[in-house]
C-alpha cells in the first residue's frame, strides 16, 4: 500500500509537484497519465527514494520514506524510465548481481533469477552480453531486476518504451498479473496502456492532480461527458424534446431540420439511458432514424483536463510566475 499526503516538491523557485494526495492499494494498478512536465517522474522517484519532497508525507507499506528510507527501498521494485544496465555482463550475471545487491539468501537466488527469467521472456538472450540486446530486451532486463526480490510494491516508468508490439502485449500481460498480488504505480504516454492495464488513473498537469479514479468515475465527473446522438423523424419534434428537457431536468442541443434532428444528451445524475430515450420517442409517436451513444474516450478526458487545467494555470500566473 502506497500512501502519500500533501506532497511537494520544489527544485529552486520551480515547484514540479503541488500538494499531492493520493492512496494505492495491494491489487491495484494505478496509472498516471500526464503531458511532459507534469511532475510523473518527479513522484516516482520520491516514492522510490531518489529524492526527498519538500514537504508532505509518502509511506510504502506503513514505512515512512523520510523517517525509514532503507525499510521501504526494501520493499520498492523499481523501473526507471532509462535503465540503468551494466552492458559488460550477461543477462543472467547481472540478475545475479542484483540478486545479490538485494540480499536474497544465496540458496534462493537461482531460484529468483530463474522466476525474473522466465516472467519476463529473457530465456533465448540469458547468455548474452546485454550490450548486444535490443532497446525492447534490455527493458525486459529492467523489469526482471525490478522484480527478481519480489516486491510488494512495483514502480514503473513508462515500462513498455522501445517494445515492439508483440512484447508489449506480452509486458501489458505481465503488469495486470504483477498487479493481483501486488501495488503497482506505472506512468506511459500511451492512453490504450492504462485502459488496457491499470484498474485507476491518476492524470497529473502542471504538477497538480486534475482527476482520479475510474475513466468512468472521471468521465461522469465531468460536464459534458457520454453523449447520446439520436435522429428522429415525426411532427412537432423540437416542441417535444422541449418538454423532455423541462421534465427530465436535461439541456439537450438540438441540431438540424424539423424532419431529421439530432439532440445531444449529457450525461450526468439526470441522464437517460437509451432505453428511456426509445421509450420516449415511441410515446411521441417519433421514428428513430438513427441513435449512437458517444462515450467520452480516455483521450477526451485527458485533453480536456489538461487543457483547461493549463488554461487556468495560466490565467492565475498572469503578471509573473511562481
Amino acid at each position: 500500500m502506497i500512501e502519500v499526503t500533501n506532497l511537494v516538491k520544489r527544485y529552486g523557485d520551480v515547484e514540479a509537484v503541488r500538494n499531492v494526495s493520493f492512496t494505492v492499494n495491494q491489487d491495484q494498478v494505478l496509472g498516471f497519465l500526464g503531458p511532459n512536465g507534469a511532475g510523473k517522474t518527479t513522484i516516482m522517484k520520491i516514492l522510490t527514494g531518489y529524492h526527498f519532497p519538500s514537504s508532505g508525507t509518502a509511506f510504502v507499506e506503513g514505512f515512512s520514506l523520510h523517517e525509514n528510507p532503507v525499510e521501504a527501498k526494501t520493499l520498492t521494485g523499481y523501473l526507471p524510465e532509462s535503465v540503468p544496465l551494466y552492458v559488460d555482463m550477461t543477462v543472467e550475471e547481472y540478475l545475479v548481481f542484483m540478486a545479490q545487491a538485494r540480499l536474497i539468501a544465496g540458496d534462493k537466488q537461482k531460484a529468483a533469477v530463474e522466476e525474473s527469467v522466465e516472467s519476463c521472456g529473457l530465456g533465448a538472450v540469458r547468455t548474452k552480453l546485454i550490450e548486444t540486446l535490443s532497446k525492447g530486451y534490455r527493458q525486459r532486463v529492467g523489469l526482471a531486476q525490478a522484480i527478481i526480490h519480489d516486491p510488494p510494491i512495483l514502480i514503473l516508468d513508462e515500462p513498455t518504451s522501445g517494445l515492439d508490439p508483440n512484447q508489449i502485449i506480452e509486458i501489458r500481460s505481465l503488469i495486470k498479473e504483477l498487479g493481483k498480488r501486488k501495488t503497482v504505480i506505472l506512468s506511459t504516454h500511451i492512453l490504450q496502456e492504462v485502459e488496457a492495464v491499470c484498474s485507476r488513473v491518476l492524470i497529473l498537469n502542471e504538477g497538480r492532480i486534475a482527476a482520479q479514479g475510474t475513466s468512468e468515475e472521471i468521465a461522469l465527473s465531468l460536464k459534458g461527458g457520454d453523449t447520446w446522438e439520436i435522429l428522429l423523424k415525426g411532427s412537432g419534434i423540437e416542441e417535444k424534446i422541449t418538454r423532455l428537457s423541462a421534465d427530465a431536468k436535461i439541456n439537450p442541443e438540438i441540431k438540424g431540420e424539423a424532419t431529421g434532428v439530432s439532440f445531444f444528451q449529457a450525461a450526468g445524475k439526470n441522464a437517460l439511458g437509451g432505453e428511456q430515450i426509445f421509450d420516449w420517442a415511441v410515446r411521441e409517436q417519433l421514428k428513430i432514424t438513427g441513435m449512437n451513444c458517444k462515450k467520452l474516450s480516455l483521450e477526451d478526458i485527458f485533453v480536456k483536463l489538461t487543457k483547461e487545467e493549463g488554461r487556468k494555470e495560466g490565467a492565475q500566473n498572469t503578471g509573473g510566475g511562481e
